[in-house]
């Protein structure tokens, strides 16, 4: 297939590399009493960010250059490696705990994430698949169930972690996909029912997720135990008020809020920069929304429609879960900031699907 390439869109490119940048700058700011506390290195998290910051850029760079229409060949060869990864994690000894959870395998002094990897797989996965059988998706038996299988399959593995944020934000974007795809509302209906129960039964499976949803309806009934990272999110999210209270200056950083580099630091931006720079990174993000729903609705194929779409859809996902716990109107997940929380495979992986969306938006029809 062969399109004109357009320039690269500097709207969408500014919005990323303004949210890395503050993020670089956020991680450090959230980070640094922790790095010293547990490191005698201030700068701890905030070196180990920015290093995986640039190996994400270099990977976003190559994919902006790279044909993403050439990636179909690779898509199912990438699905059964990061099946084969999700079962490494799996066995003692290879697979690392963390939070209670085996998702990590140690690399050296790094380790990585399979189930970030298998995100971006499933979403080349059900591109390719769809744009050559979309036909098919209208029938239950011969489309949609097929896919549903190897959704649920990667789904079930990440919970023998147990891992249940990043299983649930790649169930959602496969639906988005699906939903942008043509699937019949009947099969979405049903589904969402069996989801539903199939959420509830997860839940009941397991008293510290009970806690969460009990916390979540009502923090000051355990503050010093299950309520506890929701009350000391507010608590960051109030005195900001609308300028805040200056950069490096939020005291819920000093081991109020639990790793307040990850899971909370739009807590600690709000906190230190109000109202508006939490409305800013709320923008910054819309930018890209914006951006990615015209490169899927301007790429030259199906594919890169629905690359597009799935990529779009996992960043938002993300970010419509994690500031949603921090604001107090999701039960506590464990899902990162994009390009703003510490991270090496959320982070670097995230930069590899962005360069992909540089890349359809590059080959994007001219209107």
């Amino acid at each position: 297939m062969k399109n004109t390439k357009q320039p690269v869109d500097g709207l969408l490119l500014f919005a990323i590399g303004a949210l890395l940048i503050i993020g670089v700058i956020m991680v450090y700011s959230a980070s640094a009493a922790w790095g010293e506390y547990r490191f005698n290195d201030p700068f701890y998290f905030s070196k180990r960010q920015a290093l995986f910051a640039f190996v994400g850029v270099i990977g976003l760079v190559i994919m902006m250059h790279f044909d993403y229409w050439k990636m179909r060949r690779y898509v199912v060869p990438a699905l059964f490696v990061c099946f084969g990864l999700l079962i490494l994690v799996l066995i003692p000894g290879v697979g690392l705990i963390r939070g209670g959870a085996q998702s990590w395998i140690g690399v050296g002094a790094f380790s990585i994430q399979p189930s970030e990897f298998m995100k971006l797989a499933m979403i080349g996965f059900l591109a390719h698949w769809l744009s050559n059988n979309n036909q098919l998706l209208s029938s239950f038996k011969k489309g949609l169930l097929p896919l549903l299988a190897t959704i649920f399959v990667a789904f079930g593995m990440i919970m023998l972690q147990p891992d249940l944020g990043t299983g649930a934000v790649m169930v959602a974007t496969s639906f988005i996909i699906l939903f942008v795809a043509g699937a019949r509302i009947k099969h979405f209906a049903v589904l969402g029912g069996i989801g539903v129960l199939g959420f509830v039964g997860l839940i009941a499976s397991a008293p510290y997720r009970i806690d969460r949803i009990t916390s979540f309806l009502d923090p000051w009934s355990d503050p010093l135990g299950t309520g506890f990272q929701i009350i000391q999110s507010l608590y960051a999210i109030g005195p900001g008020g609308l300028f805040g209270m200056g950069f490096g200056e939020s005291r819920q950083k000093y081991f109020y809020l639990p790793e307040p580099q990850t899971d909370f630091i739009f807590a600690v931006i709000a906190e230190e920069g109000g109202f508006i720079a939490g409305a800013m990174v709320i923008f910054l993000f819309t930018v890209i929304l914006w951006r990615g729903i015209r490169a899927a609705l301007l790429a030259p194929d199906s594919f890169g429609t629905y690359l597009a779409v799935g990529i779009v859809g996992m960043l938002f996902v993300q970010v419509a879960i994690n500031i949603g716990v921090v604001i107090g109107l999701i039960p506590v997940t464990g899902i990162t900031l994009p390009l703003l929380s510490y991270g090496g495979s959320s982070l670097t992986l995230m930069l590899v699907a962005l360069g992909i969306l540089l890349n359809i938006s590059a080959h994007a029809r001219s209107v």
